[in-house]
C-alpha cells in the first residue's frame, strides 16, 4: 500500500546504457502494471471468504484477526530485508519470485487447508507482497522515464496508485461475487488468481531491466529505519499518519466483512467484497484527485475526512445501519488514502536524499504495524465485549492519534 518506492524511485543505479526500444518500455509499463494490480488484488482476495473459513472449520473472529496479522508480519519482515535490494540486482530478479511467492500462496489455499496451512498461505502472501509494493513501483517509474524522459511523472503516479491501493480493492470484489454466484466459493477464486499470477510472471519476464549489474554489490544490509530524519516532528507526525491510514484499512480487510454478515444481517459474499472495494476504490481516487493540491490542503483534507469518517462509522454500528456504515467507509477511505500520501510526501520532503531510503523504510515498517496491531487487538477484546463497543474505542484512540498528527504539523509550520 504505498505511493512510492522506498530506496527505489530516487536511485543512482538505473542506468542508460543497453537502452531497449521505446516501444518495449512502454509494453513493459503495462505490464508490470498489471502485474502489480494481479499481485495486490490476489493479497486481499480472502477478505470476504473468512466467514465462509469460519463456518466450515470453527475458529472465532479472533482467529480472523491473526490470520491476518500474519499476512502483516510477512510484509513486514519481506520489506525490510528484501524491498530494497532490487536497487543493485535488478527489478525482475525481484518481482518474479515474488510473483512465485504469490502463487505458492494460491497454490496452498487451494489444497483445501487446516487452520495451519491456511495461516502458512497468508505469511507466504505477505513475503510476496513485500518484497514487490516496493520493487513494482520504482519498475514503473524507471520504466516511465525510459519511455517518455521528457515528460512528468503524473501518468506513473496514476497508474502506480491505481494497480496498488486500486489492486487492493479489486479483489474482495472479484472473490465475492465469484464466491457469490460460482461453485465452489472456497477454490474457484484462488483457481482464477492462480491462472491470472502464472500470466503475470510470464508477462515481467518479457519487460526489459532497468537495472544495469553492477562489478561490485553493495554490502548486503536490511533496511535500519531510524526516527533522526531531518525534523524529527515532522517525521514522527507522518510515521504517525501512516499507522492510523492503514489501521483503516486492516479494519475493512480483516473484521469488518464478518461485521457485515453478522451484526448487520448481510450475508451476501458480494456485498462484502463490495464494502472492501468502496473503501480501497475511494482511498485510490482520492489519491489521485488530490495529486495537484498543496501539502498542507492535502493533510487537512486527510485528517477531516478520515476523522469524520471515523466517527460516522462508529455511528453506523451503533444504529446497525448498513448505508451508514458504507458511506462512513467511503469517506474513511478518502481521508485514509490521501492522508498516507501526504505522510509520503512529508517524509520525502524531509529526509536528506542519502537517507531517503531508510526514512521510508521506517514509514512503511509503522504503517503496516497499523494494518495489524489495531485489527488484531479489536478481534482480541471482542472475545469479552462487543465489536460496537470495540470499534467506538478503537476509533477513539485513532481520533486521538489524528490529534496528534495535526499538532505536530501545526507546530511544524508555525516554528
Amino acid at each position: 500500500m504505498t505511493t512510492q518506492a522506498p530506496n527505489s524511485v530516487t536511485s543512482s543505479t538505473v542506468h542508460p546504457r543497453r537502452v531497449p526500444s521505446s516501444g518495449r518500455h512502454q509494453a513493459g509499463f503495462w505490464f508490470v502494471a498489471l502485474a502489480f494490480l494481479t499481485a495486490m488484488a490476489f493479497s486481499t482476495v480472502p477478505a470476504p471468504l473468512y466467514s465462509l473459513y469460519q463456518a466450515r472449520d470453527g475458529f472465532s473472529t479472533f482467529m480472523i484477526t491473526v490470520i491476518f496479522a500474519v499476512y502483516a508480519l510477512g510484509v513486514v519482515i519481506s520489506l525490510v530485508l528484501a524491498g530494497h535490494v532490487s536497487d543493485w540486482v535488478g527489478r525482475k530478479k525481484i518481482l518474479i519470485p515474488a510473483l512465485g511467492l504469490e502463487l505458492v500462496a494460491a497454490l496452498l489455499f487451494l489444497t483445501a487447508p487446516s487452520l495451519p496451512v491456511l495461516l502458512l498461505a497468508r505469511f507466504v502472501s505477505g513475503l510476496g507482497i513485500g518484497m514487490l509494493t516496493a520493487t513494482a513501483t520504482a519498475h514503473l517509474h524507471d520504466l516511465h522515464r525510459r519511455h517518455r524522459p521528457d515528460a512528468s511523472t503524473q501518468r506513473f503516479e496514476v497508474v502506480s496508485t491505481a494497480a496498488n491501493i486500486g489492486g487492493l480493492g479489486i479483489g474482495p470484489l472479484v472473490s465475492g461475487l465469484l464466491a457469490q454466484y460460482v461453485d465452489a466459493p472456497l477454490r474457484t477464486p484462488y483457481i482464477v488468481f492462480a491462472v491470472l499470477l502464472a500470466s503475470s510472471v510470464a508477462l515481467v519476464a518479457l519487460t526489459p531491466e532497468t537495472v544495469d549489474a553492477q562489478p561490485v554489490r553493495p554490502a548486503y544490509r536490511p533496511q535500519r529505519p531510524r526516527l533522526d530524519h531531518g525534523d524529527r516532528s515532522r517525521y514522527v507526525a507522518a510515521v504517525a499518519a501512516g499507522f492510523a491510514s492503514f489501521a483503516v484499512f486492516g479494519l475493512f480487510t480483516s473484521v469488518a466483512p464478518a461485521f457485515v454478515a453478522g451484526a448487520l444481517h448481510h450475508p451476501s459474499k458480494a456485498l462484502a467484497g463490495l464494502v472492501v472495494f468502496a473503501v480501497f476504490g475511494s482511498a485510490a481516487a482520492a489519491q489521485t484527485l488530490s495529486s495537484r493540491m498543496r501539502p498542507t490542503a492535502k493533510l487537512a483534507l486527510g485528517l477531516a475526512a478520515q476523522a469524520v469518517g471515523l466517527v460516522a462509522l462508529t455511528i453506523g454500528m451503533h444504529v446497525a445501519s448498513l448505508p451508514v456504515f458504507l458511506v462512513a467507509g467511503i469517506v474513511t477511505g478518502i481521508g485514509a488514502g490521501v492522508l498516507f500520501k501526504s505522510a509520503v510526501g512529508g517524509v520525502v520532503a524531509t529526509a536528506a536524499p542519502a537517507q531517503r531510503g531508510e526514512a521510508l523504510a521506517g514509514l512503511f515498517l509503522i504503517s503496516y504495524l497499523g494494518l495489524s496491531l489495531p485489527a488484531l487487538g479489536l478481534g482480541l477484546v471482542t472475545r469479552y465485549i462487543s465489536s460496537v463497543t470495540a470499534m467506538t474505542w478503537l476509533a477513539g484512540i485513532l481520533l486521538v492519534i489524528l490529534g496528534g498528527v495535526a499538532g505536530l504539523s501545526r507546530s511544524h509550520r508555525e516554528g
